[in-house]
């Protein structure tokens, strides 16, 4: 027998205020775990300073991640699906850490290891989030912003390490001028349709970049590499563009 409207009413009401402590929770173990990985990551790569940045970052991020959740997040719970892209911005978070640190084989091999995890988790949000009927807006945004951190900064690491020219970090700010020239531009901030072509690109763009950075990989295939996945790149946004002044013309 169905509960009566009012004690369901109470009963979501209750799920509803519960939720925010589970997220936080959720964000605060990604957070420690992140600083825990970067602590081994700094005393194994000789990095001390990797710890601290790798703090900073996780809080500031956490802390962005939260007020995006209270704001978009309409689920009752965190969810299976979000808390697998938490995973992988947990990732981006502990490769930010790396940016700047002095250059070796060593760090190459270990950003290429970290981000082969984060792309070999990207999809399986998706399919969770389909299979367990948790997709929302919160968590389509969640994993855009995610590749687009991952991709901002693995473009500035394959400069750092001598991969590509500074041309290279054009692959992670097309996302954030794109954004920007929405505020400037309202029609370049409508919605975009879902697209299996984009979703295709930007894997791409992560794979190269995670192949130029690989220490077996030449300078000159690296710069090749990364410019093929630039290329793409510049591509899909210049097509979104054009669907976009299209519909605003329409």
């Amino acid at each position: 027998m169905a509960a009566p409207p009012v004690v369901e009413i109470e009963r979501r009401a209750r799920a509803a205020a519960a939720w925010p402590r589970g997220t936080a929770v959720a964000v605060a173990l990604a957070a420690a775990a992140t600083v825990g990985a970067a602590a081994l990551l700094g005393g194994w790569l000789e990095l001390p300073a990797v710890v601290l940045r790798a703090a900073a970052l996780a809080v500031a991020g956490g802390a962005i991640l939260l007020w995006l959740a209270v704001r978009r997040l309409r689920a009752l719970r965190f969810g299976a699906a979000n808390s697998v892209t938490l995973v992988r911005a947990a990732l981006a978070v502990l490769l930010a850490a790396l940016v700047g640190a002095a250059p070796s084989a060593a760090l190459d091999w270990v950003v290429v290891g970290l981000g082969t995890a984060g792309v070999a988790l990207d999809g399986v949000d998706g399919a969770l989030a389909r299979r367990r009927d948790e997709a929302g807006t919160f968590g389509a945004r969640f994993d855009m912003e995610t590749d687009a951190l991952l991709i901002l900064v693995l473009a500035a690491l394959v400069w750092q390490q001598g991969k590509a020219g500074a041309w290279i970090l054009a692959a992670g700010l097309l996302r954030y001028l794109f954004v920007a020239a929405g505020w400037v531009l309202p029609w370049m901030g409508a919605a975009l349709p879902p697209s299996r072509r984009r979703q295709a690109v930007c894997v791409v763009q992560i794979v190269s970049l995670l192949v130029a950075l690989a220490p077996i990989v030449a300078r000159a295939w690296s710069a090749a590499l990364a410019l093929a996945g630039l290329a793409a790149l510049v591509w899909s946004f210049a097509v979104d563009v054009r669907w976009l002044a299209r519909q605003a013309r329409a």
